[in-house]
């Protein structure tokens, strides 16, 4: 590496960390104030717990989360004042070419891809398990699991039934269990009313009857009360606000697909956060490249009009990135897809401009 690509790389990195802090601390200051009455409406919570249980895991999650646009706001804030104080001219005039000048940047977007990936991926699920633990507690309220009338399919030829539900008591009931093989009913499990016993582990059937049925014959055997063990757990009637997010690339998979088995009419948010892990490093690389095209010429508007440039794009991308996943969300199109249509977008847009922008 030359001492110029050193130069470029070291201003690039800082700028980027610069910025990061910047925009994370206006967002920490921002959340604190609509969060304030929260808080204050809890004894128990202490400043403590709002630092160390809450702030410090809710940083890397936004620092993370933004790091696309703040690599692209440093892009350009760099090549910028590069621009402004004639330095790429110099640089080229050396007979360095363009691209090989775009080098360093690469080599930045990069490292900034790969700590993102290794940290959306695996570290911050597992900070972001006691942030959402933090909200649900003391910003989102006590959670009545209210559904009625529930159907889940919890294994491929499975299906789970109950009138009622109540995660406070963990009681359901008029709980039915069948079991099909080509349409046909083999097993049922049904009854009035069953409960979770903590202590065992285990849910208590209430009122239960069981039926097995083989060709023409059946089996029945009932009873007052008994402990089983069922596919399910009271876990699963809990809150789901933001679990996704406390999720590591592997735990999302194994969801997906049990989500699937069961004919989940949400898999599309757990697919879509998935997709999003996925690609988020490839946008670090794509608005890499194309901040330098956009800042890389002077311009007698200084460099303020490419910074500006720069927010501009930024707002833009953003707009792409949250209609996309919104449509990811609701099914209309494929997640992968939906996903990675910013991606594909603003690859075409640095293309062009690449090709046809004067530098």
């Amino acid at each position: 590496m030359k001492l110029i690509d050193k130069y470029v790389l070291k201003r690039f990195l800082g700028s980027f960390f610069f910025v990061v802090l910047v925009i994370v601390a206006v967002i920490v200051v921002i959340d604190i104030t609509e969060k304030i009455d929260d808080f204050g409406e809890h004894e128990d919570l202490t400043l403590y717990s709002i630092i160390f249980d809450y702030y410090l895991n809710f940083i890397p999650f936004i620092a993370n989360m933004i790091t696309p646009l703040t690599t692209f706001i440093a892009t350009v804030f760099v090549t910028a004042k590069m621009a402004g104080h004639t330095e790429i001219i110099a640089i080229l005039s050396s007979g360095v070419s363009f691209r090989r000048f775009m080098l360093p940047y690469l080599i930045g977007a990069i490292i900034i891809a790969a700590i993102s990936f290794t940290l959306t991926g695996w570290v911050i699920p597992k900070s972001n398990k006691e942030k959402v633990k933090f909200e649900v507690q003391y910003i989102k309220g006590k959670f009545y699991y209210s559904d009625r009338n529930i159907h889940i399919q919890v294994s491929p030829n499975v299906y789970l039934y109950m009138q009622s539900y109540s995660n406070q008591s963990k009681i359901g009931n008029k709980f039915t269990m069948e079991r099909l093989e080509d349409t046909q009913l083999k097993e049922k499990l049904s009854a009035k009313r069953i409960q979770w016993d903590e202590e065992k582990q285990k849910w208590t059937l209430k009122g239960w009857q069981h039926r097995l049925i083989d060709g023409m014959s059946e089996i029945i055997t009932e009873g007052v009360e008994k402990d089983t063990t069922l596919i399910i757990l009271p876990e699963e009637f809990e809150n789901k606000y933001s679990d996704y997010m406390a999720m590591t690339i592997g735990e999302l998979n194994a969801e997906i697909d049990k989500l699937k088995r069961r004919g989940a009419s949400n898999v599309e948010i757990y697919e879509v956060e998935k997709y999003i892990r996925y690609s988020s490093p490839f946008s670090v690389l794509i608005l890499t490249f194309m901040g330098v095209i956009v800042a890389a010429r002077k311009s007698r508007g200084g460099t303020g009009l490419r910074i500006a440039m720069g927010f501009f794009l930024s707002f833009i991308f953003i707009i792409f990135f949250i209609l996309s996943k919104t449509i990811a969300e609701t099914g209309s199109l494929h997640p992968a897809f939906s996903v990675w249509i910013p991606n594909i977008i603003f690859t075409g847009i640095s293309i062009f401009m690449y090709r046809y922008l004067p530098r």
